[in-house]
């Protein structure tokens, strides 16, 4: 599932936030870390870059299995 209802606040996608290199530049706490959080984050799904999805093994599966 690539959007969940359960997402931990982080201020790399808050709408607050403005990325600056390794560091956020918060309007409203200034200087913080990427993994921080406050009280007035604002989630912006734009920012956000959802974990890539696991890669399927094939490598397991026959010829066999698919024959119909």
């Amino acid at each position: 599932m690539l959007f969940s209802n359960k997402i931990p606040p982080r201020c790399s996608y808050c709408s607050r936030g403005i990325p600056s290199g390794n560091k956020i530049l918060c309007i409203k706490k200034g200087v913080m870390v990427p993994e921080d959080s406050c009280d007035k984050f604002r989630y912006d799904p734009l920012k956000r870059v959802p974990p890539r999805p696991a890669v399927p093994d094939f490598s397991r599966l026959k010829d066999d299995d698919f024959k119909l």
